[in-house]
């Protein structure tokens, strides 16, 4: 039986193999090559001689570095004799100190010396006559903060490769040409000196530390401004540090990084979609995921595959390498310029531009391995069939049999055929693979003062870790900015995505094979009569559907956006932008003959699905700036968003063979459908940001928004927002401490809405139907044209400081957001003809703390970064006028949080009997074995009470590492797939190994009920399978080594970084699933259900752990 079966396919393991090998070859030979190419310029050499020939020289220098001479007798003379002492010279000084007075020339070529004759006699300093004489150039450098001196600081003559370190004393010598200009010292953590030369030899310097800034730029909605007089809550992702990801959709990065900002995968599948929250839960039946802008174009972030699938993630196609920076927008102030989508928050993503200047070029490559981040233990053959008989000997009745029909061992022959042969199978094994992944990246960018270009393309391919899964990325990219002139400036983004993706057959079905652990360990994988997959197994075997079926998506993807800009005056300047979201999904679907879905003559689905997102932005721009003290930016414009959707699906069953597997060979049509439909947003928004004498800031904003779906009476909403802060650092009492370098207040008030509805909410629908031949009209959806938006009101109180000269900077943020008018679907009587109608009724509130903390550590040779983030988020239902919504075990009710988990109470298992117990939670205090007696009431939220990360960033001389944990604390999970994994053995599954805790006689004391065949004998839905969900999880660790800067130049590159990295390496949890980072929810549910039906562990996948290896490449 195999152990890791890594795609079923040995000759593609071989491959990955041969292709790993000769990586880490190439690796090493790089390094090698590296280090022979640079050791003459870092060995010294010692010398001296009296009256000695050449020969014996270059003897001496040979044996002192391991260096080898060529040259040719006939044409190089070396019986020259010569006298010279030296100590400590370079190669460099050392030969050109031998071949003084002589007519010879060297070159140093990788670990050999080659001597030729020389046009032109040198001097008796060496150097050739009427050439620039070379000299020493030597020198102390310090700090200048507290004058101790500073080793290991690069010092050398700009343009060149030649240079030398400090030493321990913070001393240097170096040998420089007569005509070197610039001498440059450089040191992470200080500020870059240039130095001119002239004619000294001598050069001390004095290193400052370079300042921490807090004026960087960040990106708003239409423009940027600068990070020290924002006054809304904007948190930035340093994408730069972060060269190493390798997850398939780019959110996952801002696992940890941002306060008030939660990223969950709901599984370690890949492709599927992720969940991100800003400042809790907005909604009960509109989109709770944030409005993603992609260089200003607002793009389609919706599942468009199949709904009998888990919802696919349309973010995949966004390639990481490609992002410059992101921010997430998260108060009223910050995201009411996008109006009636920024409920959610916003985040913005921002591709990378061409700087001035000659062409960079970045190679990237990085390979590894992906595998589950856990496992669980299940029960061996002899421990199963230890817990069934028991099972089963408890259930006899009085004439040994179950249900008055069998023996316990005849019934096991019917059920679980096989288990008398002495199998013993790990079920769990066959579901995983160990997947490879290899990831390469090239770019290019640069350009002139008018014209700046970047340009990319990457491969990325992964193997996920439950058989059959595997996404292939191909992605290209150009951005072009060009300025025709001081009046006139142009550009555009392009970028070309396919994105193959190969799911779970029938992902979320019985056919996962994460549902073979329930397969008991005494059952076979091969059937030994017909030597292939076992089809007798008590639940389907979904090894056949990974040998006879296919789900594959494929998805070509487009993004395009073209701009033009007029600078009309100083500081006044118009821009028009015009962007596509262009996206073409086809999926093939195929169930072989012998499969669970496709018997019994095959069945093959095909679905198109086409997205024409097209946004326009039209705006003005202000920048004013007059006496001195007074300083105005101003944005005012209109925008406009189309989008439509449309799709086909067709179904054929009927094939000759499973080699046939395309709809023009099924031998009948089966089913046939199409949709289409759109929607589209016009908006008008302005801002403006006055800063009074560089302390003083306010902040208005403003937008109109208009969207067709919802009802003609209320299809324009105006969402508006205030801010104010002060910069109290600039105040006389605070300017001159030496503590507080920064302080700033600020104080935010917004409106924002949500729209994101089905898109003809509002309209009375109807569907054409077909009766006995006769065509008709059938009433599907109760009008309502006065539907309107979501609105969300927040306010926002935050200080943002620095101390120390910002070594220790850091931002708190206080948030109320209250929710009214919330879309909400309420049901209707039945006897109205439908079910639900969706309206603006009820409302909720999110309120909450953020923290965030950066410092500095160490600034000098060891550079060491520390960041820290905490968000504390409590949400709570106000009012949905009406009875409560439930989904399973998840319940919106007012007064609590939603999702809150609403259930029977488990009371543990009765001492004397093997009952299991529950709380009668009737005010009596009492419990009772009659799971109907007990009353369920709310015991536990989906929701953590807080999450947060911590980063620390190591930089010393050439290595870096980056180490990221993140956590979730407070929530709660249910365990629906442990209602039959851990069920004291009353079915067939195989159970959980804990199970063996069961009560077996009076006295014994344990939460494991006894063992009863088909009882339900504690197995129903109560706590007893409500779990604590949170973890500490180290979440990243990447460390990465640039070889020497002079190193590289011999190498004619400009740096070569090779880096290790591990994602998801440890997770601290008491959680006794998988993984804590879950969410299973049943395929085609709603926006509602999704909202709602939170924190479910239904035979979830665990999260992927990740190692991979890689080297960087610029030239």
């Amino acid at each position: 039986m195999q152990k890791w079966p890594i795609t079923g396919k040995w000759q593609e393991i071989k491959f990955y193999l041969k292709f790993m090998k000769i990586f880490v070859f190439l690796t090493l030979f790089c390094v090698l090559k590296a280090a022979g190419m640079v050791y003459p310029q870092n060995q010294l050499i010692s010398l001296k001689l009296q009256n000695a020939t050449i020969t014996q020289a270059l003897k001496d220098i040979s044996a002192q570095s391991d260096l080898l001479f060529l040259f040719s007798n006939d044409e190089v003379g070396v019986d020259h004799r010569i006298s010279l002492q030296f100590e400590n010279y370079t190669i460099d000084q050392a030969m050109i100190k031998v071949l003084a007075n002589t007519n010879l020339d060297y070159k140093i070529i990788e670990n050999y010396i080659v001597l030729s004759p020389s046009q032109t006699k040198r001097s008796s300093k060496g150097q050739a006559i009427n050439q620039p004489e070379p000299r020493i150039i030597k020198g102390v450098v310090t700090s200048s903060s507290d004058r101790q001196a500073l080793p290991g600081v690069n010092v050398y003559v700009r343009g060149t490769t030649i240079g030398t370190a400090t030493d321990i004393d913070g001393k240097y010598e170096l040998f420089v040409p007569d005509d070197a200009q610039i001498l440059v010292f450089s040191l992470v953590g200080m500020k870059v000196e240039e130095i001119i030369i002239g004619k000294r030899t001598e050069i001390n310097v004095s290193l400052s530390e370079q300042q921490i800034s807090l004026d960087e730029l960040v990106v708003v909605g239409y423009g940027t401004q600068i990070k020290r007089n924002l006054t809304g809550s904007i948190g930035k992702i340093d994408v730069g540090e972060l060269n190493s990801f390798t997850a398939p959709s780019f959110e996952t990065v801002l696992q940890g990084q941002t306060a008030g900002v939660q990223v969950q995968q709901g599984s370690g599948k890949l492709g599927e979609s992720i969940m991100m929250r800003i400042r809790g839960a907005s909604s009960v039946s509109a989109s709770n995921q944030p409005l993603y802008v992609v260089d200003g174009v607002p793009i389609t972030t919706e599942n468009q595959g199949d709904l009998n699938n888990q919802p696919t993630n349309p973010l995949n196609d966004i390639n990481f390498n490609d992002i410059e920076s992101i921010q997430v927008l998260k108060d009223a102030s910050a995201a009411a310029i996008y109006g009636s989508r920024a409920s959610n928050g916003v985040v913005l993503i921002t591709t990378k531009k061409g700087k001035a200047g000659k062409t960079n070029y970045m190679l990237n490559y990085n390979i590894g391995i992906n595998q589950p981040s856990r496992l669980r233990q299940w029960l061996n053959r002899e421990e199963y069939l230890e817990l069934i008989d028991e099972s089963l000997g408890n259930s006899v009745d009085n004439n040994g049999l179950i249900w008055g029909w069998k023996t316990p061992d005849e019934l096991k022959d019917v059920y679980i055929p096989g288990w008398r042969t002495g199998t013993d199978t790990d079920w769990q094994n066959e579901a995983f693979q160990q997947g490879i992944l290899q990831k390469v990246n090239f770019s290019a960018s640069g350009g002139t003062d008018k014209t700046r270009f970047y340009t990319g393309i990457t491969y990325d391919d992964q193997d996920g870790i439950l058989i059959g899964n595997n996404i292939k990325k191909v992605s290209g990219r150009l951005n072009l900015d060009h300025e025709a002139s001081d009046f006139v400036s142009f550009g555009l983004n392009m970028n070309l995505i396919q994105t193959t993706l190969n799911r779970i057959v029938e992902d979320n079905a019985f056919a996962n094979p994460i549902q073979m652990v329930a397969i008991p360990s005494v059952q076979p994988v091969i059937d030994p009569e017909t030597g292939r997959y076992n089809t007798n197994t008590v639940y389907y075997n979904s090894l056949i559907d990974y040998r006879d079926a296919q789900n594959n998506t494929q998805v070509l993807r487009s993004f395009a956006n073209v701009y033009g800009q007029l600078n009309l005056a100083k500081g006044l300047s118009f821009r028009s932008e015009f962007g596509t979201d262009f996206l073409l999904q086809h999926e093939k679907n195929y169930f072989g003959r012998e499969t669970n879905w496709g018997k019994p003559g095959g069945l093959s689905i095909s679905r198109e699905v086409n997205v024409y997102n097209y946004n326009t932005n039209n705006y003005f721009s202000l920048d004013k700036k007059w006496k001195t003290s007074h300083v105005l930016n101003a944005v005012a414009g209109m925008s406009f968003q189309n989008s439509t959707s449309t799709g086909t699906s067709m179904e054929g069953r009927g094939f000759i063979s499973d080699d046939f597997k395309n709809l023009s060979s099924a031998a009948e049509i089966t089913s046939y459908a199409g949709w289409g439909y759109g929607n589209s947003y016009l908006s008008y928004f302005a801002r403006a940001n006055y800063i009074f004498n560089e302390k003083y800031l306010v902040s208005l904003s403003g937008r109109i928004d208009g969207a067709s779906r919802f009802g003609n009476d209320n299809r324009y909403g105006f969402f508006p927002a205030a801010s104010i802060g002060w910069i109290l650092s600039e105040e006389s009492f605070l300017k001159e401490s030496k503590t507080i370098s920064f302080l700033k207040a600020r104080f935010s008030l917004g409106k924002t809405g949500n729209s994101e509805i089905g898109n003809y909410a509002a309209l009375g629908l109807f569907n054409g139907v077909n009766y006995v031949g006769i065509t008709g009209l059938s009433p599907s959806q109760l009008q309502n044209p006065g539907l309107s938006w979501e609105e969300t009101t927040q306010s926002d109180l935050g200080i943002d400081f620095g101390l120390f000269k910002d070594r220790i900077s850091g931002q708190i943020d206080l948030y109320y957001k209250e929710t009214t008018d919330m879309l909400l679907y309420r049901s209707l009587p039945a006897t109205s003809g439908y079910t639900e109608v969706i309206m603006n009724v009820g409302s909720l509130e999110n309120k909450g703390i953020e923290f965030s903390l950066k410092s500095h550590n160490t600034i000098k040779t060891l550079k060491w970064t520390t960041e820290f983030n905490i968000a504390f988020n409590k949400n709570k239902v106000l009012n949905i006028d009406g009875p409560a919504i439930s989904y399973g075990v998840n319940y919106v009710i007012e007064g609590e949080e939603i999702g809150v988990f609403q259930m029977v109470e488990y009371a543990g298992v009765h001492p004397m009997t093997g009952d299991a117990l529950f709380y009668r939670n009737d005010g009596s205090g009492l419990t009772t074995k009659n799971y109907n007696e007990a009353k369920p009431i709310v015991v536990g939220s989906p929701n953590p009470d807080f999450v947060g990360g911590l980063s620390n960033n190591f930089i010393y001389k050439q290595f870096d590492l980056n180490v990221l944990m993140s956590f979730v604390y407070g929530n709660m999970i249910y365990m629906s797939g442990d209602r039959y994994l851990s069920s004291n053995g009353e079915s067939w599954d195989n159970q959980s190994h804990d199970q063996l805790n069961r009560w077996q006689k009076p006295g014994d004391i344990t939460d494991v009920p006894q063992a009863r065949f088909d009882s339900r004998n504690g197995s129903q839905h109560s706590t007893r399978y409500l779990k604590d969900g949170s973890y500490l999880r180290l979440r990243n660790v990447t460390l990465g080594y640039n070889i020497p800067k002079l190193m590289a130049q011999r190498m004619q590159l400009n740096n070569v970084r090779m880096y290790i990295s591990g994602h998801n390496l440890l997770t601290f949890t008491g959680y006794p699933g998988f993984d804590p980072e879950v969410n299973s929810m049943s395929a085609g549910a709603s926006t509602q259900a999704y909202n709602v039906a939170m924190g479910v562990d239904f035979f979830t996948a665990p999260q992927m752990r990740t190692f991979i290896c890689g080297i960087e490449v610029k030239f």
